[in-house]
């Protein structure tokens, strides 16, 4: 059983920055963060695909966080990381670490198998 455990989250001015971090007792091949918003539902943001090979690094963002979203990982400390500026108030959710095998469904909830508990984003 993976376990994820999100930190970083917080209040922060429209325009501002914050960086959410996720550690991860195992890692899996993809990464992801989603995130939900108060009366939507979950939604993908960013992946990271960790496993070996020429796909490792690959990332992959939604388009509405595309360009100001940064996904990045360090394998030797089982971290995950989403860098987030120019926030704007639509980015208020609480944001989920989960992994799952393949990141090719990454856009998909329904495809992460384990999931952090969540932190919480107000801009």
């Amino acid at each position: 059983h993976v376990q994820l455990v999100e930190s970083g989250g917080g209040s922060v001015q429209d325009g501002g920055s914050l960086r959410l971090s996720c550690v991860a007792s195992e890692f899996m091949n993809c990464m992801g963060w989603l995130r939900m918003a108060e009366g939507k539902e979950r939604e993908a943001v960013a992946a990271i695909y960790t496993g070996g090979g020429p796909g490792y690094g690959q990332t992959h963002y939604s388009a509405s966080v595309e360009g100001r979203f940064t996904i990045s990982q360090d394998r030797a400390k089982k971290t995950v990381y989403l860098q987030m500026n120019s926030l704007k108030p639509e980015d208020t959710a609480i944001y989920y670490c989960a992994s799952t095998a393949l990141c090719t469904i990454w856009y998909s909830r329904y495809e992460y198998a384990y999931w952090g508990q969540g932190t919480q984003v107000t801009v």
